[in-house]
């Protein structure tokens, strides 16, 4: 007898329907077909001890399941319950009317009992894209699953609980998420805020443009001066994310599998902190069926890079590409995939080895030319990618014991909002450009034009400190966010300038 059921394979974000048919002939045997990895193939013995358990069996005649379209490479071990229930109907143990109706998927124990999967998301968007009734999986990802509207989501425990819904012998009310109600309810909670760090208000400053203008930074201070505090924070002042966002930030961890558990919507800017001994794979994206990397992970969010200087240099070099195109494609003999990138990155380093290098009371102990070639880790392309270099100083210890309060990140956060209003308006023909950041080269020069002594002041900036055609764009998108920042239609020299102070290590002799 024959039987079909239906699952799905996830590439990069998407998901695709992928037919499971099962025929039961004589003869004898298990063959599986459609390209599956090991642990598809794997899943015979996951089926066979979850049959037995509950008093069925594994038919001993010949079964052939088959994986459609058979030319797409199979992985995981979601595909378990489609396969067994299918075996159940092929080999007459089951009379089930509507298997076709729904989308299945879900890994077996040896038990009978399911385990979660990854990718629920996309398989759930693409559920409903082809008219599917409904989404059969663990109950543990029924949560992430409901967030997609107009399906039902019915969560099971086990094999068994899955046979007696189609059956007909229990009933399992579909799971209903309020997705707006919860994104409402959440989007605001944030376990840090900027009120909690005393001084450093040139830092903040700097970190609010960061954030109005969506600017890439990079922090350069001795240990100990809260280089890691103030960028935990960044994502505290970012403007809140918008329900779409939600969804596609949703989206890719779920892929990955790194959703927390019950959990349906990521309300939260993602902040991802990669340790510096990542591989190149790890960051960017990749294996054999390619994976989203951190930068990926941290699509609508923070990346930050601590100790910058301690990445591997092709590390840090494969990012480059991906930090200008805001996309990241995996390529393979038979797929290329893209993934989502348009992260912040936010960086931090010591200034030396010993990290007190132009400390104003510790004295650094580095010889001759080590500076140079700590810093020289970072490449200048690199660099010349990250629109605000600054300086962060020590906090006295005045600063320190002072009981003035700090502005909130909510305080911030408002004006942040404000300038991104701006901006949105500006690009609002623009669909794949949001904020200043984004702008092209051609656009910088419609939009960021700038009266003659902020030509002259520029001029002498860009032959003192020998800057490139891409830092003279970022000093002047820059100048564009501190402008809207402050209301102003026009780029004014006061503007100009303070852009031009965020280029600290363009500075020449600044490492001696």
């Amino acid at each position: 007898m024959f039987s079909k059921t239906f699952g799905s394979a996830v590439h990069g974000v998407d998901a695709r329907t992928i037919t499971i048919e099962v025929n039961v002939t004589q003869g004898l045997d298990f063959y599986m077909s459609g390209l599956p990895d090991s642990a598809v193939k794997e899943s015979q013995h996951r089926v066979e001890s979850s049959l037995k358990s509950l008093g069925y069996f594994m038919p001993r005649n010949k079964v052939v399941v088959n994986l459609a379209p058979a030319d797409i490479r199979k992985e995981g071990s979601a595909y378990d319950l489609p396969i067994a229930l299918s075996i159940l109907q092929a080999s007459g143990q089951l009379k089930i009317q509507n298997l076709e109706s729904y989308m299945i998927m879900g890994e077996l124990s040896l038990d009978g009992l399911l385990r979660p999967i990854r990718g629920v998301l996309p398989i759930a968007i693409q559920s409903r894209r082809e008219g599917f009734k409904g989404f059969i999986l663990p109950a543990q990802n029924a949560a992430e699953a409901a967030i997609v509207n107009n399906l039902e989501i019915i969560g099971v425990k086990s094999l068994s609980e899955a046979i007696d819904f189609f059956t007909g012998q229990i009933v399992i009310e579909p799971l209903q998420v309020d997705t707006r109600e919860i994104f409402q309810r959440e989007i605001n909670q944030h376990d840090t805020d900027f009120k909690d760090v005393q001084g450093q208000e040139n830092i903040k400053r700097a970190m609010e443009i960061a954030a109005a203008g969506g600017h890439n930074v990079i922090m350069i201070g001795p240990p100990g001066a809260g280089k890691t505090m103030l960028a935990k924070r960044l994502g505290t002042i970012l403007p809140p994310l918008t329900l779409n966002e939600a969804l596609e930030t949703t989206k890719i961890h779920s892929v990955a599998g790194r959703l927390l558990n019950h959990a349906s919507l990521m309300t939260t800017r993602p902040f991802r902190s990669p340790h510096h001994t990542i591989s190149d794979v790890a960051l960017v994206g990749g294996g054999g069926n390619p994976q989203p990397g951190e930068i990926s992970l941290a699509h609508n969010g923070v990346l930050f890079l601590d100790e910058l200087p301690e990445f591997k240099r092709t590390v840090l070099e494969v990012m480059r590409q991906p930090m200008e195109e805001r996309r990241v494609t995996i390529s393979r003999a038979k797929v290329s995939i893209d993934f989502p990138a348009n992260f912040m990155l936010v960086a931090s380093m010591n200034p030396c080895p010993c990290g007190f290098y132009n400390h104003p009371e510790k004295e650094c102990v580095c010889g001759p030319g080590v500076v140079q070639r700590y810093l020289s880790k970072v490449s200048g392309p690199l660099l010349d990618r990250i629109d605000l270099h600054m300086e962060v100083v020590p906090v006295t210890f005045d600063e320190m014991i002072a009981r003035r309060k700090s502005e909130s990140s909510s305080d911030i956060r408002l004006r942040v909002v404000e300038a991104r209003k701006l901006q949105s308006e500006r690009f609002k023909n623009f669909p794949d450009i949001y904020c200043n950041a984004m702008m092209p080269a051609q656009m910088v020069k419609e939009i960021c034009t700038i009266q003659e002594s902020g030509i002259t002041m520029l001029r002498t900036a860009m032959e003192r400190l020998g800057l490139s055609a891409r830092a003279y764009d970022r000093i002047l998108k820059v100048s564009r966010t501190i402008a809207d920042l402050s209301g102003a239609k026009n780029i004014e020299t006061i503007h100009l300038a303070e852009a031009i102070n965020y280029r600290s290590l363009d500075r020449e002799g600044w490492a001696g």
